[in-house]
């Protein structure tokens, strides 16, 4: 059964913009954060990477700063958007220590999870 991909939403009702294409981002890879049932994660937060959160993410399990060329990943640094999971992104916010959020960028489903004011607070 193909995957069939949700309708391409930001958190502000608008068309989703594109996260990154440099680094290449998103569930579908196609530099959006656009999701579908199968994206267990919610890749859907466009989250513009800080050092702190970087530290903070491999501390909790998910080391995003170092490559790892088998998967033709070069290794986020900060200032690259990158989209993150929801879940993850909450965790970040409750822990002090959230990146800052294209929310034009940030499809709906992220609304799941993180409630708007959560993301507005932390929007660039």
């Amino acid at each position: 059964m193909p995957i069939k991909m949700e309708a391409s939403v930001n958190v502000l009702g608008g068309a989703l913009q594109e996260c990154s294409r440099d680094p290449m981002t998103g569930f579908f890879r196609n530099g959006a954060c656009d999701t579908c049932a199968e994206d267990r994660g919610s890749h859907t937060v466009c989250a513009v990477m800080t050092a702190e959160f970087l530290a903070f993410s491999k501390y909790v399990g998910n080391d995003l700063s170092t490559p790892r060329p088998e998967y033709g990943f070069a290794g986020l640094k900060p200032g690259d958007q990158w989209c993150l999971c929801a879940s993850r992104f909450l965790q970040a916010h409750e822990d002090g220590v959230a990146p800052r959020v294209n929310l034009a960028a940030t499809h709906a489903r992220a609304l799941d999870i993180v409630p708007l004011e959560v993301l507005h607070e932390h929007a660039v």
